[in-house]
């Protein structure tokens, strides 16, 4: 983290050794041993932190991006939807036109010549009606 040699450690302990004294050193040197530790600490959370807010970022993103996504194939199988029920729409509709054509007897036509089968089982009737 920092850039100190070995010499340089050297002489920061000597000049503490003697500023502070040899009896309360040690409590001092605790002091900032435990420090330090709490200065990593909150470094390493700080860093934690912004780690998160970044993945959360991230995910928002993403989660925009899915929605849009899920909103395109929507809108697309709505639109398949309406193009298929239109389909048969029309369809049945034709289906309907061309069988009211076919029920509807045109007045251009004659009446069609009576059924030979029908007349022969009429004629045989009265026929057997006229003996008894």
């Amino acid at each position: 983290m920092f850039d100190i040699s070995f010499m340089e450690l050297l002489v920061i302990s000597v000049v503490a050794l003697i500023v502070i004294g040899p009896e309360r050193l040690p409590t001092v040197a605790k002091t900032l041993g435990h420090l330090y530790g709490r200065g990593r600490n909150f470094v390493y959370s700080v860093k934690t932190d912004i780690h998160n807010e970044m993945r959360m970022e991230e995910l928002k993103k993403m989660q925009s991006t899915l929605e849009e996504t899920v909103q395109s194939v929507e809108n697309s199988v709505r639109q398949n939807v309406n193009q298929v029920q239109m389909t048969v729409t029309d369809g049945l509709n034709q289906q309907d036109h061309s069988a009211n054509q076919q029920a509807t007897p045109s007045t251009d036509t004659q009446a069609a010549p009576p059924n030979p089968a029908t007349h022969d089982s009429a004629t045989h009737q009265r026929h057997n009606q006229d003996k008894n």
